[in-house]
C-alpha cells in the first residue's frame, strides 16, 4: 500500500505542476472516474467473494444436513433391526429396508455434493462401513434366532451387539469427523470472505482519502498559493513597489499571468525612470542655458578686467592669476554642463584610432607634465580604420584620462590598451590611483559624485552617454590602493 501511495503521489504531482487549468481539471475528473470504477470493481469483487463463500457455505450446510440425516437413519435402522428380532414387530423389517434405501440415497447425494478427494474418500469409507453393517447384521440376527442352544444364543447375542455397535460407532465417528472438518472449513471460509471483503471494500475508501489529500495539496500549490502571490504582488505594485516579483509557479495560466505581471512591472519601472529622466532633463534644459548665459557674461567681464590689471607687487599678481584660474574653471564647468545636457548626434566616419587617442593626450599634456605622468598606449598597432565620431570619442577619452591623471600620484603611468577583434573595438584605461570610492551608474539621471574639490561630476556621465550613442558599453573595475580599470567596448 505504501508503494502504491508513493507511485500515486509521484504520478499525480508530476501531472499537476506546470499544466493548464484545463488539464488539471481533466486529470482530476479522470482520477475520480478511475476511483469510481475501482470502487465498483472492488464492490463487485467483494460481492463475488461473498457469493462464493455463501455458496460454499450452503454446500457445506447441505453436507452437514445429509450427514445428520445419515446418522439419524442409521440409528433408526439399527433400532428397527432390534425391534424385528427381539420384539417380533411385523413392520420392523420393512422400516429397516426403508431406512437402508434412505441412507443409500443420502450417501449418493453426498457423493454428488463432494468437490474434493478428501470428502469423496470419507464418504466412500462411510458407505463401505455401512454396507458391511447392512450385510453382517441380519446374518447375526438369523443365527441368533435359529440356534436353540441358550449358551450359543448368548454368544451370538454378544457378537451381534458388539458387531453391530462397533460398525455403528465406526460409521458414526467417521461421519462426525467429516462433520467437524466441514464445520471448520465453513468457519475458515467465512473468516476469509469477511477479511477479503473488508480489505477489498476499504481500498476505494483509502484511495478516496489519498485523492482528497493530494487534490487539496495540488489545489493549494497550483491555484490558491499562486493567486495569493498575484494578489500580494498587485497590491505591492499599486503602492509603487515596481521591483516586486511574482513567483512564476502553479498552473500554466497562472504562471503566464505572473510572468506578464512581472513584465508589466518592469515596463512600468522603465517608463517611470524614463519619464523622471525626461522631466529632469527638460527642467535642466530650461534652467541651465539661462544660468550659463547669466554666468558667462559676468565671468567674461571679470576675466577681461583681471587680464588688464598691471599689479606692481607679487601678492596682487598671484591674486589676479587666481581670479583668472577660477573664472576659467567656472567656464569649463558651464561648458561641461551644457555639453552634457545638449542632445548628442554622432557623425560617424572612417578614422585612425591613433589620431583620436593622440589628440586626447595632446590636449591633456599640460596636466600630465605638471605631475610627471606618462601615458603608455598602443593605438598605433591598429592599422584598420574604425567607424566612430572623432570629436565625441576624443572628448570622452579626454574626460576619462583627465580623471585618471587627477587621481594618479606624481611620477606614475597611465596605460591605454587597444584591440580590434571580431568587429569589436576595445579600449582599456588603467591608472595607479587610490581607486574610486563609488561605483559609477550608467543609468544615473543627474550628474554623479566626484572626488575632485571643484569637480562637476559630469565627466563619467558624459562618457556613458557617448558610449550609449555609439552603441557600446563601459565598465569600471576599481580596487582600493591599486587603481581603476576602465573597459570601453565599441562595435564596428
Amino acid at each position: 500500500m505504501a508503494f502504491f501511495k508513493g507511485r500515486f503521489k509521484k504520478a499525480f504531482t508530476q501531472r499537476a505542476y506546470g499544466k493548464s487549468l484545463k488539464h488539471l481539471l481533466l486529470f482530476h475528473d479522470l482520477y475520480f472516474i478511475t476511483l469510481i470504477i475501482l470502487a465498483v470493481a472492488s464492490g463487485g469483487y467483494g460481492i463475488y467473494l461473498w457469493d462464493k463463500a455463501s455458496k460454499q457455505s450452503q454446500r457445506i450446510n447441505m453436507v452437514i444436513q445429509e450427514i445428520y440425516l445419515v446418522r439419524g437413519d442409521l440409528y433408526r435402522q439399527v433400532k428397527e433391526l432390534f425391534d424385528a428380532f427381539f420384539l417380533q414387530e411385523e413392520n420392523a423389517l420393512n422400516e429397516y429396508n426403508h431406512y437402508t434405501a434412505s441412507i443409500l440415497e443420502h450417501l449418493q447425494r453426498l457423493q454428488s455434493i463432494a468437490i474434493d478427494e478428501e470428502e469423496r474418500t470419507a464418504l466412500s469409507e462411510i458407505e463401505s462401513k455401512y454396507r458391511k453393517l447392512v450385510n453382517e447384521a441380519p446374518t447375526l440376527f438369523y443365527r441368533y434366532q435359529n440356534n436353540p442352544n441358550k449358551q450359543a444364543q448368548k454368544s451370538i447375542y454378544q457378537d451381534i451387539e458388539t458387531g453391530i455397535f462397533t460398525h455403528y460407532e465406526e460409521v458414526s465417528k467417521r461421519a462426525e469427523h467429516l462433520l467437524m472438518i466441514k464445520q471448520s472449513e465453513i468457519k475458515n471460509r467465512l473468516d476469509d470472505a469477511r477479511s477479503s471483503s473488508i480489505a477489498v471494500l476499504s481500498l476505494p475508501l483509502l484511495l478516496a482519502c489519498v485523492l482528497i489529500l493530494y487534490s487539496r495539496r495540488i489545489l493549494k500549490r497550483s491555484i490558491v498559493k499562486p493567486i495569493n502571490d498575484i494578489m500580494i504582488a498587485t497590491n505591492a505594485i499599486s503602492t509603487g513597489n515596481l521591483s516586486h516579483q511574482v513567483p512564476e509557479a502553479g498552473a500554466e495560466e497562472l504562471a503566464v499571468l505572473s510572468k506578464e505581471i512581472n513584465k508589466m512591472a518592469e515596463d512600468l519601472a522603465l517608463s517611470r525612470d524614463a519619464l523622471v529622466k525626461s522631466e529632469k532633463q527638460a527642467a535642466l534644459g530650461l534652467l541651465v542655458p539661462m544660468l550659463a548665459h547669466n554666468i558667462r557674461n559676468p565671468l567674461a567681464s571679470i576675466r577681461a578686467t583681471a587680464q588688464v590689471i598691471d599689479a606692481p607687487d607679487k601678492d596682487t599678481q598671484e591674486s589676479v592669476h587666481g581670479i583668472i584660474h577660477t573664472v576659467d574653471r567656472l567656464e569649463r564647468w558651464t561648458g561641461s554642463l551644457l555639453s552634457y545636457l545638449h542632445p548628442i548626434k554622432p557623425m560617424l566616419n572612417q578614422l585612425l584610432l591613433s589620431s583620436i587617442v593622440q589628440g586626447a593626450i595632446l590636449t591633456l599634456q599640460p596636466k600630465l607634465r605638471e605631475k610627471n605622468i606618462r601615458v603608455i598606449e598602443d593605438s598605433s598597432a591598429i592599422k584598420d580604420l574604425i567607424l566612430t565620431d572623432e570629436h565625441l570619442l576624443e572628448q570622452m577619452l579626454y574626460n576619462l584620462l583627465l580623471n585618471a591623471s587627477e587621481a594618479s600620484a606624481k611620477g606614475t603611468d597611465i596605460h591605454i590598451r587597444c584591440s580590434l577583434q571580431e568587429n569589436m573595438l576595445t579600449l582599456v584605461i588603467v591608472d595607479q590611483g587610490p581607486g574610486m570610492p563609488f561605483k559609477p551608474d550608467p543609468h544615473a539621471i543627474t550628474p554623479g559624485p566626484t572626488t575632485k574639490r571643484f569637480g562637476t561630476g559630469l565627466g563619467i556621465p558624459f562618457a556613458f552617454k557617448v558610449c550609449e550613442e555609439l552603441g557600446g558599453s563601459m565598465q569600471f573595475e576599481s580596487r582600493t590602493g591599486i587603481g581603476t580599470r576602465i573597459t570601453i567596448s565599441l562595435p564596428q
